[in-house]
């Protein structure tokens, strides 16, 4: 869709990711006139999160796109392990999972994204709108009726009963509404790069623990997506030290890159993600409300970052898809509404960061401030690892997290 200089809708939706996208299509099943505008011309952006959890899995279930996804490229993962200096730890199994969702899919976001945009084009009430960055709230008499932006054939502004942003963790939305946050802490942040896979090179270890160094590897088929975890703020210090010292490090950590490191060519090969765990203490004002990354910065510990804006997209399409209908509620009452949303979010988004910070404060932190000499498994990873009712229930709470949310929003037209 290229948008004119003027469009009136029902919702729209800043942010055309996992949160965007999945709001947009459960808006536009339930026959709501929704735009969704995306600031890129496409999905194609490294470095973002690949883990499609089993809570996702069901809602795309009950969603009737289950077997049209499970055609889209992916590698599935039914247990969670790891090497901790020479010792290989298990610490999740989802066989206690109904079958049909007990693993998690891995697949590169951009095609994540492009299969919900795929489905969007078949539902007429449902616009998306790329390149089409917003840049300003619109209004009036203190309530936020749309939002101004540009895109490809110019200035636009984009009319709405309601506003939501779904534009991440540097939102746009949040900023400009002036959403106050609360910093709950990381000391970690994460440098992201990419090296070639062997065919004989299978491992499937996902992290690997050594003295000082914590490396997470994603296997993409043919290459490895790698996350090395450093200190927070220590990577201008890395830099300091040499691509080349980089790659040793590497090498040492996971032993099965070392033949492929020189592929690192530059440190303009490697991403910086500065890691921000924090969330609104307001999500909404009349006319507005933001979900997923744009209300709670989650770590990337457990991959789950995803998965729980999905989870808050559908709790969104639930409380408010028959209300912004054709003929639905009135503005008073859908402002009146928006806070449901928080106040069913909030517990799991605080669980679900709570349990973030313990792994990184007890688990992260320590590994990363340690000595380069011995490395010894902690004790609850010992014990998980050798007991596989801790690994299910474990598996349950990464896989489903808390208060997953079943689809309730209609499928049909008004």
């Amino acid at each position: 869709m290229t948008l004119g200089p003027s469009t009136r809708t029902r919702c729209c939706i800043v942010g055309g990711g996992p949160a965007g996208m999945m709001l947009g299509y459960l808006l536009g099943r339930a026959g709501v006139d929704t735009v969704v505008l995306e600031k890129h011309a496409d999905f194609l952006r490294d470095f973002r999160g690949d883990t499609v959890h089993p809570s996702t899995l069901r809602v795309i279930d009950e969603l009737g796109l289950y077997d049209a996804f499970m055609r889209v490229p992916h590698r599935k993962l039914d247990h969670l392990g790891g090497v901790f200096g020479e010792e290989r730890v298990s610490i999740a199994d989802f066989a206690g999972l109904p079958t049909r969702h007990a693993f998690i899919a891995f697949m590169p976001q951009w095609d994540f994204l492009a299969f919900l945009a795929a489905e969007a084009k078949k539902l007429p009430r449902l616009q998306v709108a790329m390149p089409a960055e917003a840049e300003a709230l619109v209004e009036e008499e203190g309530r936020v009726v749309g939002v101004r932006g540009s895109g490809e054939n110019g200035p636009f502004e984009v009319r709405a009963a309601l506003v939501v942003g779904c534009d991440g963790r540097h939102s746009t939305v949040r900023a400009a509404a002036g959403l106050d946050s609360e910093d709950v802490g990381a000391p970690i942040d994460v440098l992201w790069f990419r090296v070639g896979r062997d065919a004989a090179g299978f491992d499937d270890a996902l992290a690997r623990v050594s003295p000082g160094r914590i490396v997470i590897t994603i296997d993409r088929g043919d290459y490895w997506q790698c996350a090395f975890v450093i200190a927070k703020g220590r990577a201008d210090a890395l830099r300091a030290r040499g691509i080349e010292t980089f790659r040793a490090d590497v090498a040492e950590a996971v032993p099965l890159l070392a033949g492929r490191v020189g592929e690192i060519a530059s440190w303009d090969d490697v991403k910086l993600l500065t890691v921000t765990v924090d969330r609104l203490r307001q999500w909404s004002r009349p006319g507005l409300l933001c979900i997923g990354d744009a209300a709670h910065a989650m770590s990337p510990v457990g991959g789950v970052g995803i998965n729980l804006a999905i989870q808050d997209a559908v709790a969104t399409a639930n409380a408010l898809a028959v209300m912004l209908r054709p003929g639905g509620a009135s503005l008073v009452d859908i402002d009146a509404a928006l806070d449901n949303v928080r106040r069913r979010r909030l517990l799991p988004t605080r669980l679900t960061q709570a349990l973030q910070v313990q792994v990184q404060n007890r688990l992260l932190a320590p590994v990363l401030s340690g000595s380069d000499s011995g490395l010894e498994v902690p004790l609850p990873i010992r014990v998980m690892s050798g007991l596989p009712a801790l690994q299910r229930l474990f598996a349950r709470v990464i896989g489903m997290g808390f208060r997953p949310e079943h689809v309730r929003s209609p499928d049909t037209p008004a």
